[in-house]
């Protein structure tokens, strides 16, 4: 096996042995172990011209002590690009929104901010809209009424409408089927449409969509509003004149903060929300009477939105500057009850 120095860039190899039982390419496979030039990049120059992987060695006439030079390079070279680099900034209004994750907004149709937050709450479940998406006119229940069937239809498609675009999307068809369903959304005041309350929107449309998709024959759908939104509660009711007590419980999708001299965190009022007062005709006394109601939470749903969720009572005449309900958020408040 003749013994050959192969010069490669500024170094040299001067002792490299050559078996010219082998094709060329495992003498290439040498040098990929000494330079680290894959055998395809490797271009070997000697008498009468490159090197092959298929020429046969004793046509070439190799000697002993012969110098070779190759070419090549470890890396590949990098190829510049096609195109040259897109900033953010450069890209149309529609393509940003797209790239940076963000869903179409809502028009103000004339004082329906209270709608508007709602709905994007809602819209930004994805397990709600899967629900929504396989909610058909098929699966509609026959103690369904036709305005909540219709209303269910509406945030469906709504919602689909907002996934497509980009650009605001003006909701009428919804807004019209809402007010024809609760007609208190559609009072006016000089002919022009009132300011609504969105916990009050909240509340109507969860209990629109859990009637809804809660008829669907798929038990997945018909349990999605109440494993997504909501609170079951465990109420202990006791009457203290007749001494009769009792537990039911409940599942309820909005919890209510009750402000007072002695609220000055949101888990307190939340706890004076949990105490009720209610009457009822007692059996033992034969005549109505004064309960007290006070729950427990005893789940808690996939999601809690801070605003809609909780609503706020403001007893009259109490001063709020200075109580910290910012301390304790919704999420942690609960834990606490």
């Amino acid at each position: 096996m003749p013994t050959v120095s192969v010069k490669w860039q500024k170094e040299v190899f001067p002792a490299v042995e050559i078996d010219t039982s082998q094709p060329p390419f495992v003498f290439k496979c040498q040098l990929f172990d000494l330079t680290g030039v894959p055998p395809e990049r490797q271009k070997i120059m000697l008498k009468g011209g490159l090197l092959k992987d298929d020429t046969d060695w004793s046509t070439l006439g190799v000697k002993e002590g012969q110098k070779l030079m190759m070419m090549g390079t470890v890396d590949e070279i990098v190829k510049a690009p096609e195109k040259g680099p897109i900033f953010m900034e450069d890209l149309p209004e529609e393509e940003q929104v797209v790239a940076l994750g963000h869903s179409a907004g809502l028009f103000n149709l004339g004082n329906t901010c209270y709608m508007n937050s709602t709905l994007q709450c809602l819209h930004s479940v994805p397990e709600l809209k899967s629900a929504l998406l396989n909610y058909t006119s098929s699966g509609r229940s026959n103690e369904l009424d036709q305005y909540s069937h219709l209303l269910t239809v509406a945030t469906r498609d709504l919602f689909s409408e907002l996934d497509r675009n980009a650009r605001p999307v003006a909701p009428l068809q919804f807004l019209s089927v809402l007010r024809k369903k609760y007609p208190q959304f559609a009072q006016q005041q000089n002919g022009v449409y009132m300011q609504q309350d969105a916990e009050e929107c909240w509340t109507q449309l969860m209990y629109t969509l859990s009637q809804s998709l809660g008829s669907s024959e798929s038990s997945e759908i018909s349990a999605s509003v109440k494993r997504l939104f909501g609170v079951d509660l465990v109420s202990r009711i006791h009457c203290a004149e007749s001494g009769e007590e009792s537990s039911e419980t409940e599942s309820v999708y909005a919890l209510k903060c009750h402000i007072s001299q002695d609220v000055n965190h949101l888990h307190e009022g939340l706890k004076h929300g949990l105490k009720s007062e209610l009457e009822k005709v007692s059996p033992s006394l034969g005549r109505s009477a004064v309960y007290s109601k006070e729950s427990r939470i005893s789940d808690l749903p996939r999601q809690i939105f801070n605003c809609p969720v909780c609503s706020l009572f403001l007893e009259k005449g109490v001063q709020t500057e200075g109580k910290d309900f910012a301390e304790n958020r919704l999420s942690t408040g609960v834990g606490r009850l």
